[in-house]
């Protein structure tokens, strides 16, 4: 569970990020304020916001591939910035579990997305898999 947190706490941030263009050190220092999270774990999380913002352009131009009539801009903004955590484990992070991460970005759709966030969100990112392997 506490990776799970750490996961949505990068896509908190990068959420901060794309809509209000947040400084991502701030947001993160905000949430660990507001929430608990192990050392461990923000460790993990900040290395998934940092990743996922130094891979950006990469990691949106993949989700442009796969994400047909569907512009990065015209996404939910959720549902982007869930994508581009996962596609960040998928195709940068080094010790990535994708399977895993697949699971976990799902999970925090179901939370944070609308009713359609799960399905897109999972055929986007199998495509990411199956490209990555």
């Amino acid at each position: 569970m506490s990776r799970r947190k750490a996961r949505e706490f990068a896509f908190k941030v990068l959420f901060q990020v794309d809509q209000v263009n947040a400084d991502p050190r701030h947001a993160f220092r905000y949430l660990l304020q507001e929430n608990t999270l192990a050392e461990k774990d923000q460790s993990f999380s900040w290395e998934l916001i940092a990743g996922s913002l130094d891979h950006l352009e990469q990691i949106d131009k993949e989700i442009g591939t796969y994400a047909r009539d569907w512009s990065i801009n015209r996404m939910s903004a959720v549902d982007r910035n869930i994508i581009r955590v996962a596609g960040y484990e998928i195709m940068f992070y080094e010790h990535s579990q994708p399977v895993v991460a697949i699971d976990e970005a799902l999970e925090i759709a179901k939370k944070y997305g609308d009713d359609n966030s799960v399905s897109f969100i999972n055929a986007i990112l199998d495509k990411m898999l199956g490209e990555s392997k």
